[in-house]
């Protein structure tokens, strides 16, 4: 599959990689406190901080408050409307809900006022979902209604779904598309640098040759970068990869053979250090922001869903997430599987096509 120039060309950049105490530190240890500072901080989220006031306090909207203090995803605090509409101006509280006086006369019962800031407030739907249901709850109480359908639950021993299953393929993805661009595109501009190219220019050497050898080296060190993340995050923080390792594993690989190869791309374009920055800048900030890394796509606008789905690092974070969290296989035929197979094939193109030896040598 890999001729002998190309595995011992790779077996050489290993090793300059291990002679190298700062690309050490910055490909091992740095990723490893990054992630670190993302796990440990990526726990559930918090509750929201509910304001309630109860202008009523009979029986009808005491029951009311108790059912809303047993919704877990509230914080409750009751206190008088004053005081709580300077909190929530203070950003001390997410919303407040006001109980009226004639909360228990009919036909007119009165109607609950909800107070927020709607442009702040990004889960105002899950507030009113669970407020209409909790009314819809007191409702079937008092007219003794009883519910036409009926609904019997089996547990079935699933694992509960918490953000930090959520988080942790997305923040694998980011820091693959990291280390595969700083391995490959500033190590392009080192070895420029130091002449190391032009000495590879005479040789019989050829543009795919050099990429493939660096890719395997690069694969090779960022599989064991990631292993350790990944012990780390199943051995502490008790993440279950309901889909196995080996699928996983695959698209590390296959998102590493792309980022690589983009890598490579930028560091053609750069003749220094400091012009490339600005370039993986350009290639990496938009990806952390659309890619579905900290919150899912269906978050951002209608328009531009569809071209952030098809970001590389979208399509690789969102296979590492339907493999990790919902079981899902690696080669499944999906959106997914197309866009891995066109970026893998896009980005060796554009690696190769740009890799002019001439121009680096110069």
């Amino acid at each position: 599959m890999f001729t002998k120039p190309q595995i011992h060309l790779a077996s050489i950049f290993i090793k300059i990689f291990y002679r190298d105490r700062q690309s050490l530190f910055f490909s091992l240890l740095f990723p490893l406190i990054f992630t670190c500072i993302f796990l440990f901080s990526g726990g559930e989220p918090n509750p929201t901080k509910l304001g309630l006031v109860n202008q009523s306090e009979n029986e009808l909207s005491l029951k009311f408050v108790e059912l809303v203090k047993n919704e877990k995803s509230f914080l409750v605090k009751e206190g008088s409307e004053l005081q709580l509409k300077e909190e929530l101006i203070a950003a001390d509280q997410t919303a407040i809900i006001i109980i009226p006086k004639n909360f228990n006369e009919f036909p007119d019962p009165g109607t609950l006022r909800l107070l927020l800031d709607a442009s702040q407030v990004r889960q105002v739907g899950a507030i009113r979902d669970s407020l209409e249901a909790v009314l819809l709850s007191i409702e079937r109480d008092i007219r003794n209604i009883e519910p036409m359908f009926s609904l019997q639950l089996e547990d079935v021993k699933s694992r509960p779904q918490r953000y930090i299953d959520f988080l942790l393929p997305g923040i694998l993805a980011y820091m693959l598309m990291n280390l595969c661009i700083a391995g490959s595109g500033f190590n392009i501009v080192e070895y420029r640098r130091r002449g190391i190219l032009k000495r590879l220019f005479v040789t019989p050497i050829q543009p795919k040759d050099f990429i493939i050898s660096i890719v395997l080296a690069r694969m090779f060190i960022i599989m064991m970068q990631l292993s350790v993340i990944l012990g780390l995050a199943i051995g502490l923080l008790k993440i279950n990869i309901v889909g196995g390792l080996v699928p996983l594993y695959g698209v590390i690989l296959f998102g590493a053979f792309i980022f690589l190869c983009v890598g490579f791309f930028l560091g053609s374009l750069a003749k220094t250090q400091e012009s490339i920055r600005p370039l993986v800048l350009l290639f990496t900030f938009p990806q952390l922001i659309l890619s579905g890394i900290f919150f899912p796509i269906s978050y951002l606008p209608g328009l531009i869903q569809p071209i952030a789905s098809g970001l590389p690092l979208s399509v690789i974070a969102s296979t590492m997430r339907n493999i990790a969290n919902d079981g899902g296989a690696l080669f499944a035929i999906n959106f997914n599987f197309f866009g891995i197979v066109f970026w893998a094939f896009f980005s060796f193109f554009i690696a190769t096509k740009f890799f002019v030896w001439q121009k680096v040598a110069s």
